[in-house]
């Protein structure tokens, strides 16, 4: 056997080091995201029963409406990344600031929304009276950070269209460290209670968005280019979104469907339901780094020209998916005698968990296609297509998980029930992945 057939393809190398170089960063930065909340929650705690169960409400809510708006995180990778395969860094960078400009537009809407809405809000999410005035309070404080929190999706999308992944892990990194400092000192060294622990999160956000605000601005000046509000361009980009914003939402009803349904079965199955959630999505954060890195590549090649260079880099991204999943399944099994007594010591609850846990496991080899898949797809501008895609999903899985109480169907069931639902994710996309139809060359789409 010769030595040349026993290396990689340099193309291959050349695609692994792109997708390690960006997805590992970005990994770190997902998992660094949801540890704001578990540090509030750690810190509120010691406040009393109350105190927590207020902010597991308006956290609830915070994360709800921040997450509706992650297209001006992806709509913004993709189409900065197509021009800087297009070698336009000016244009790039001026499409970033209209998303940016768009986020705070929108940061600014729901600020205005929620402060007069907030105890409506708290009572349609179900606190309880002792909970209520605290979920109020920390609401109310909390979504004085929300603009600063659409920046940095928006800013993040800048930087990870340009390549780089490194700044928005140093920055969340920064963040955490900044939002457990100001939580201990404001809770407990000013005795501000859950109002301390918002106004610690609020600084903490607007800090991560000046961080990244100047690395954009630094970046606009190096390449002539234009900081003003354009019109036109934050129209497009608030087009380019909508599709995506459709997207989020059909795929926001299918978890609280899911949800739903197994509040239904009973308190033992929505308690193991809540645990395997949990697990399914730190899943998915490992799932989703290799689809950010997706966006950037597939992007920059397509604003290149370069439609076989996407062609080669989307298969082996689908080889890392499937890679990535087989490993994340096997994890799941091989380690769930660890983790289970970390979250429930009720027996009835391992027992009605473990069954849906091995579908979970199974199916993750197929999430790991999705998730790439629709990485490739967010890259190439394909909004519109992954809308369609998500409604078909929704109304498939939906008539599906809402018959299983009714049929004297259990977890399991409905694990299954969404292991269907990402099997038609995956035949949705593979589909329009083997179409080419995605493969649409140029600075824009």
């Amino acid at each position: 056997m010769t030595k040349a057939s026993t290396t990689q393809p340099p193309s291959r190398r050349r695609h692994d080091r792109e997708i390690i170089a960006l997805a590992v960063p970005a990994f770190g930065a997902l998992v660094a995201e949801p540890l704001f909340v578990i540090v509030d929650s750690a810190i509120i705690g010691h406040l009393g029963t109350p105190q927590l169960a207020g902010l597991g409400v308006a956290a609830a809510l915070l994360t709800t409406a921040v997450s509706i708006f992650v297209f001006l995180a992806y709509a913004t990778t993709a189409a900065v990344a197509r021009r800087v395969g297009a070698g336009d860094l000016a244009s790039a960078i001026r499409q970033g600031m209209d998303g940016i400009w768009l986020a705070l537009l929108i940061g600014a809407v729901v600020v205005a929304a929620t402060l007069p809405l907030a105890p409506w809000l708290v009572d349609v999410f179900g606190a309880s009276d002792t909970a209520a005035p605290y979920a109020v309070t920390y609401l109310r404080i909390s979504s004085l950070g929300i603009p600063a929190m659409l920046v940095v999706l928006a800013a993040t999308g800048v930087l990870r269209g340009l390549q780089d992944t490194r700044t928005p892990l140093y920055v969340a990194i920064g963040g955490f460290a900044a939002n457990g400092a100001l939580n201990a000192l404001l809770v407990y060294g000013a005795g501000l209670g859950i109002a301390g622990s918002a106004w610690g999160t609020v600084i903490a956000q607007v800090g991560m968005a000046v961080a990244y605000l100047v690395v954009v601005v630094r970046g606009a000046r190096r390449h002539d280019a234009s900081l003003r509000p354009d019109l036109a361009g934050i129209r497009a980009s608030a087009q380019a979104g909508a599709p995506l914003l459709i997207r989020t939402l059909s795929l926001r009803a299918v978890l609280m469907i899911a949800t739903a349904v197994a509040a239904r079965l009973g308190d033992t199955d929505i308690a193991a339901h809540q645990i395997i959630l949990s697990l399914w999505s730190l899943a998915a954060f490992a799932l989703d780094a290799i689809a950010i890195a997706g966006q950037a590549i597939i992007g920059r090649y397509l604003g290149a020209g370069d439609a076989k260079g996407a062609r080669e880099a989307c298969r082996r991204m689908i080889q890392w998916g499937v890679a990535s999943g087989v490993v994340l399944g096997l994890l799941i099994v091989l380690a769930r005698p660890l983790f289970i007594p970390l979250f429930t010591d009720d027996s009835s609850v391992r027992d009605t968990l473990l069954p849906a846990l091995l579908v979970v496991a199974l199916s993750q080899p197929v999430a790991g296609v999705v998730f790439v898949l629709d990485g490739v797809l967010m890259g190439a501008g394909d909004g519109r297509y992954l809308a369609w895609a998500m409604i078909l999903t929704l109304a498939v899985f939906a008539p599906v998980a809402l018959l299983i109480p009714g049929l004297g169907g259990g977890l399991t069931a409905l694990w299954w029930a969404m292991a269907l639902m990402m099997a038609v994710r995956l035949l949705t996309l593979w589909l329009r992945m083997r179409s080419g139809r995605w493969i649409v060359t140029g600075a824009t789409r």
